[in-house]
């Protein structure tokens, strides 16, 4: 069975489905097997997409009118296509002429998957060469401490002379998490601690 799949970007009325809904119907979907958003596609959270991926049987093909309207990213298309393969479900992109189906989309497919895995490497070695930067300028990554040093010091000092944090809490008007986030960030592990 042929299932399709459809998303805009924003629910306002500038923007419809119209133009993907009548290209799956014209590739062969019934208009019953169609499942839409309108949502973002960096969003997680659309519904549409997770009825129809519960929808799809092993046999079925998943048909979508280009590439961009299911994955947010190159990773995360692979992904959703990959676990289509493992539950024994073929892909289709009609503009882009895929069809896991046949050699030619398989070939695509494994082309698609190399680039994502460079992709991958690529930002992660970006990120490590912005940290070694960062280092040798004396600055250490990662979030900065949600109390400032000269607050923590009289936190610290309160509790190494035995008040509890709770009290330290209210004092300093500091949520519970934030302080023991900060303490432990800070390497404070109780009274009398090095930090």
């Amino acid at each position: 069975m042929l299932v399709g799949y459809m998303r805009v970007s924003s629910d306002s009325d500038r923007q419809s489905t119209a133009l993907q809904r009548d290209a799956l119907i014209a590739a062969g979907i019934d208009a019953r097997h169609l499942f839409e958003d309108k949502a973002s596609g960096a969003r997680d959270d659309r519904p549409g997409l997770k009825a129809c991926l519960a929808f799809l049987k092993p046999g079925d093909t998943l048909v979508v009118w280009k590439l961009d309207r299911l994955g947010r990213s190159l990773p995360h298309l692979l992904d959703i296509v990959t676990g289509l393969r493992n539950g024994n479900v073929a892909f289709r992109s009609l503009t882009e002429g895929m069809d896991t189906n046949t050699p030619h989309g398989e070939l695509l497919f494994h082309i698609f998957g190399a680039l994502a895995q460079y992709e991958r490497a690529l930002t992660r070695e970006r990120v490590q060469a912005g940290l070694v930067a960062a280092r040798r300028r004396g600055r250490n990554g990662g979030r900065p401490l949600a109390i400032e040093p000269e607050k923590l010091d009289a936190v610290v000092a309160a509790l190494d002379n035995g008040a509890s944090k709770a009290a330290v809490c209210r004092t300093f008007g500091i949520a519970r998490s934030t302080l023991i986030d900060t303490l432990a960030r800070a390497g404070w592990t109780g009274p009398g601690s090095p930090r």
